[in-house]
């Protein structure tokens, strides 16, 4: 069984090592492997949906939910707010 969610990314900041995957079925889990990416600077090389490559708009707002939830753990660890204050000040995801 194919999972529903399948990213390939670069261990090795130069590419020269095989990718390395991550597989889930759970797209909110996916989204916070993603800003987990994100957060470590780590080249994504593709990101599949039920084993065909997203779609650049999909693959646009995938990043997009990832990036948002890691801009909101930085305002929450900066400010010491809860995820919820950030939401309602600043409409980041709760």
């Amino acid at each position: 069984m194919i999972a529903k969610y399948k990213v390939s990314f670069d261990v090795d900041p130069h590419g020269r090592a095989p990718a390395s995957h991550f597989s889930t079925d759970d797209p909110v889990t996916c989204v916070q492997f993603l800003a987990d990416l994100l957060e470590r600077k780590v080249h994504l090389r593709e990101i599949l949906h039920e084993g065909v490559a997203l779609e650049p708009k999909e693959l646009d707002a995938l990043i997009h939910s990832a990036a948002l939830q890691l801009t909101s753990r930085h305002v929450c660890a900066s400010l010491r707010i809860s995820t919820d204050e950030a939401h309602v000040r600043f409409g980041l995801p709760a």
